[in-house]
């Protein structure tokens, strides 16, 4: 199946390819079950094969989408997150005194919560989206959506770049980074997790 769509996609022309990865890479922080980092992977891998793009061609098509969205989401959620929350059914998703939490969280770690966050499968689309919902400023939210965004893609453009004679060797450093991640992702939900019932533990007692 992967050699059919490697093929497939390496017969479009170059225009139309790096749209494919654009596209991919812009739906990630919309639909995050989008594999931004291969199509990145990919198309890196092509590159190196002879495809008619250039390496950092791939990447432009894969930063400018993705951190567009990112800031998409965060301005959408900036916008009409707040009024959402404080319908029935916003309420029901985003309690108050969860977001109360994330708020604090965001408030004295932004950067490197953010930073960290965006490298993190399940977390890199929720980012943005609750940033803007805590009312975060975009001068504390976007910078290190942005350089996280930047630093990722361009280390997974150069490893599929430079192991590109086997996408399964590609594929299999994908899968071991991607697992890796993973753990520190669900470290981090057990972190987030204390935090908020700290929290909420707090505002019970002084209530």
């Amino acid at each position: 199946m992967i050699d059919q769509v490697i093929a497939w996609l390496a017969g479009l022309p170059p225009a139309e390819l790096y749209g494919v990865i654009a596209l991919l890479a812009g739906l990630e922080n919309i639909l995050p079950p989008v594999p931004a980092d291969t199509a990145v992977a990919l198309g890196a891998f092509l590159a190196a094969q002879g495809a008619a793009i250039h390496p950092w061609g791939v990447y432009a098509a894969t930063l400018v989408p993705n951190v567009a969205t990112a800031a998409g989401m965060y301005w959408l959620a900036r916008t009409a997150g707040r009024r959402f929350g404080e319908t029935a059914l916003g309420k029901r998703f985003f309690a108050h005194s969860t977001m109360q939490a994330v708020s604090r969280l965001y408030e004295r770690h932004h950067f490197w919560g953010i930073f960290v966050s965006r490298f993190l499968p399940g977390y890199r689309a929720v980012v943005p989206p609750f940033a803007g919902a805590v009312g975060l400023p975009a001068y504390k939210a976007l910078p290190p959506m942005i350089l996280a965004s930047a630093l990722w893609y361009g280390v997974v453009c150069v490893v599929a770049y430079r192991l590109g004679a086997n996408w399964f060797a590609v594929k299999h450093a994908l899968a071991e980074a991607s697992t890796v991640l993973a753990v520190a992702a669900l470290l981090v939900t057990v972190a987030i997790i204390w935090l908020v019932r700290r929290h909420r533990a707090r505002q019970d007692r002084a209530g």
